[in-house]
């Protein structure tokens, strides 16, 4: 008696992806998992997702200035979704492997004579944007109190 392997997480959680966000599964490198982290992590936070400024501070992928002295350099943010980032990362790891576009945009960048970190950097910083700019993301609105508090 073959009995069919249990469906895993990514049959599971697949069609109610799609039904949220057809477009964002689509996309080269996001997986069932990743798309439904991406889009839980954006629906639990709408006020802030009125920007992409505001999406990639979210998905802790903006970009901070360690500048020190003669050395002008950049980090991301580690503030932020940390699963959101986790996603990112993800997102970021399978392109470098499997998108030849990515893997010529990687050479390019060594080439001139970045590390392999500074390059993930900006890789995270086009897969936020990618994503924030999907058709199917949520709008981008800004939220504003009724009745603020006033301030002590």
């Amino acid at each position: 008696m073959d009995r069919p392997p249990p469906p895993g997480p990514g049959r599971r959680i697949g069609p109610p992806v799609k039904q949220a966000d057809p477009t964002l599964p689509e996309l080269f490198g996001i997986g069932p998992e990743t798309a439904g982290q991406l889009l839980a992590s954006a629906r639990d936070n709408p006020e802030r997702m009125w920007s992409e400024r505001a999406f990639v501070h979210l998905a802790g992928a903006a970009r901070i200035s360690t500048t020190s002295g003669r050395t002008h350099r950049h980090r991301l943010n580690r503030g932020g979704d940390r699963a959101a980032t986790n996603a990112l990362h993800t997102i970021v790891l399978v392109r470098m492997r499997f998108d030849e576009r990515i893997r010529a945009y990687v050479e390019r960048r060594t080439t001139a004579g970045l590390s392999k970190t500074d390059i993930m950097r900006c890789l995270k910083r086009i897969g936020a944007r990618e994503v924030h700019h999907a058709p199917g993301s949520p709008p981008a609105t800004h939220i504003t109190q009724n009745n603020p508090a006033p301030a002590a």
